[in-house]
């Protein structure tokens, strides 16, 4: 089934803010979403910490 909502989040060399920001969404009440993470050609490892 298809998320209601998605939620689209830009970065670029903000791995640590990243992931508070991915707490903060997966904390919300409401669960029919999807995350989508844009990442700019990050250089500290945010691309290689997402797919972890």
């Amino acid at each position: 089934m298809t998320p209601r909502v998605s939620v689209v989040v830009a970065t670029r060399n903000r791995r640590t803010l990243l992931a508070r920001a991915l707490v903060s969404i997966k904390s919300q009440r409401y669960r029919d979403f999807e995350i989508i993470v844009v990442d700019d050609a990050s250089i500290d490892g945010t691309a290689s910490w997402l797919r972890t």
